[in-house]
């Protein structure tokens, strides 16, 4: 029988997600809401 509290114990992440992580927290990610605010400024401007 597999005993969870040792694997958990045991549990190291990998190098990748460690990097990915970072890379996503670090980025600017533009979303829906950003590109339609810009829009609204750009009309409104004219």
């Amino acid at each position: 029988m597999i005993d969870f509290e040792a694997e958990i114990n045991e549990y190291r992440p990998s190098l990748e997600v460690d990097a990915i992580e970072d890379a996503i927290v670090k980025s600017d990610l533009t979303d829906m809401k950003d590109l339609i605010m810009d829009l609204i400024k750009e009309v409104s401007k004219e």
